[in-house]
C-alpha cells in the first residue's frame, strides 16, 4: 500500500486499472501500486493571459487585443475526463469567442465599453465551458492596440473637439458680458446722476495712469446752463 496526500487546495481522481473510480478529497488516501493511479487538479482560481490577438471590428479596423481569463474548476470529474488540457482549451475557446464578439462592435464603442464586451465574451465562454466542469469568473480586456494612422486621426479629432469647446465657452462668456453691458447701460440711462459718476470714474482712472500732474475743475451744471444761455444771447445781439 502507498499513502498519497491531497493538498487542501486540490482534489484528485483515482483510477482503478485505468477506469475512473472516485474523487479524492484533501487529506490522506491509500493506493495500491500498479492498480491505482491518481490525477490532481488545482481547485483555486486560475488566471490565463490571452496573448496579443488580432481582430477586425465591425467598421473594418484591424486591432490587437490582450486579455485575461479568470476561471475555476468546479467539477473535477468533467475537467479531467472531458477535456485533455483545461488551460489550453479555455484559452483557445476564449480567443475564438473574442474574435466573434469584437466583429460585432465598432471601434468607438469597443474603446469606451471594454467592461461590456468583456462580460459578453464571458457569457459566451462560460456557457460552453460549463460542460467541462469549469466556471468562468471573469474576462478582462487589458489592452487594445490600434493602427498608428488611426491614432493620429483620433488625436486630431480630439484636438478639434477641445478647440470647439474652448470657442463655445469663449462665445458664451462674450454673450454674458454683452448682456451685462446692456443692463448697465439701461441702469445708467434711468438713474439720475449715474452717467456723471461714470464719467468721473473714467477720468480718475485715466489720470491715475499718467505721470504728469493734472488738475480738474468741477463747474456746477446750473452755471454751465446759464453760460450757455448767455452765449446764445450774445450771438443774437451780434447779428
Amino acid at each position: 500500500m502507498v499513502i498519497a496526500i491531497i493538498n487542501q487546495y486540490e482534489k484528485g481522481i483515482r483510477y482503478f486499472l485505468g477506469r475512473y473510480e472516485t474523487v479524492l478529497e484533501p487529506g490522506l488516501c491509500l493506493n495500491i501500486p500498479f492498480i491505482h493511479k491518481i490525477d490532481r487538479l488545482d481547485m483555486r482560481t486560475i488566471t490565463i493571459k490571452i496573448p496579443r490577438l488580432e481582430c477586425l471590428t465591425k467598421d473594418n479596423v484591424s486591432i490587437k487585443i490582450t486579455a485575461a481569463v479568470y476561471y475555476k474548476i468546479v467539477d473535477i470529474q468533467k475537467a479531467v475526463l472531458e477535456v485533455a488540457n483545461v488551460d489550453y482549451t479555455v484559452m483557445q475557446y476564449a480567443q475564438t469567442a473574442m474574435r466573434d464578439a469584437v466583429g460585432k462592435w465598432e471601434l468607438d464603442k469597443l474603446l469606451s465599453e471594454r467592461d461590456t464586451i468583456g462580460k459578453t465574451i464571458e457569457k459566451i465562454v462560460d456557457t460552453e465551458t460549463a460542460n467541462w466542469g469549469v466556471d468562468i469568473q471573469s474576462i478582462k480586456i487589458q489592452d487594445i492596440e490600434i493602427p498608428e494612422d488611426m491614432k493620429r486621426s483620433m488625436a486630431r479629432e480630439a484636438e478639434g473637439e477641445r478647440i470647439r469647446r474652448s470657442l463655445l465657452i469663449l462665445a458664451e462668456g462674450e454673450l454674458e458680458a454683452a448682456k451685462n453691458y446692456a443692463n448697465a447701460a439701461k441702469t445708467l440711462k434711468t438713474s439720475s446722476g449715474a452717467m456723471h459718476l461714470k464719467t468721473l470714474q473714467a477720468l480718475t482712472t485715466s489720470i491715475s495712469m499718467e505721470d504728469a500732474p493734472t488738475h480738474i475743475y468741477l463747474v456746477p451744471k446750473n452755471l454751465l446752463r446759464a453760460l450757455g444761455a448767455l452765449g446764445s444771447t450774445s450771438l443774437k445781439i451780434k447779428k
